[in-house]
């Protein structure tokens, strides 16, 4: 499904990410890329993703904010809500990838995959794109945007806060 860059209109308080289709001239290369498993738990966080929300989960009874998507929460066992998130963070720790025998990966050497401190407080583990290698640095500030890789599933990414995409993104 070919899909022009667009951005989502934000609702009122909601707000919203970019959203690209697997086509656009601006998305990671996602050719061979496995999707994530989508279950009960997960589905509502990856639709919300493809439709331009990031979101979280938060324990009503505890406060505790988690990632990844959990039937429970992390910190006392009891049910979570989603909360959306700004799109915003800072790189916490990263790791440049540059031996990767597996395919599609292999073709995308070297890559930096990073865990990501959402400004809300939860982390997510990711691509950082559209950067330079050398220069992700602990601490950068970053945005999200979404590659949707099929209708009602989008794959969050993240690149230098500010910087718009160019052709090619890993």
């Amino acid at each position: 499904m070919a899909v022009v860059h667009r951005r989502r209109r934000a609702r009122e308080g909601v707000a919203m990410i970019e959203v690209i289709g697997r086509d656009d001239p601006g998305a990671p290369p996602l050719e061979g890329r496995p999707l994530p498993d989508v279950d009960n738990v997960s589905a509502v966080y990856w639709a919300a993703a493809a439709s331009g929300e990031l979101l979280f989960q938060e324990c009503p009874s505890c406060g505790h904010r988690q990632f990844y998507p959990r039937a429970m929460c992390a910190a006392c066992g009891g049910t979570t809500d989603w909360r959306q998130a700004s799109g915003r963070g800072t790189v916490h720790t990263y790791t440049v990838i540059r031996q990767n025998w597996a395919m599609p990966f292999r073709e995308l050497q070297p890559y930096v995959v990073a865990m990501i401190e959402l400004e809300e407080g939860p982390r997510m583990m990711t691509n950082v794109t559209d950067v330079e290698i050398d220069h992700v640095h602990i601490g950068m500030p970053v945005e999200c945007y979404v590659v949707e890789v099929e209708p009602g599933l989008g794959l969050p990414f993240w690149r230098p806060a500010g910087r718009e995409r160019e052709p090619g993104g890993m």
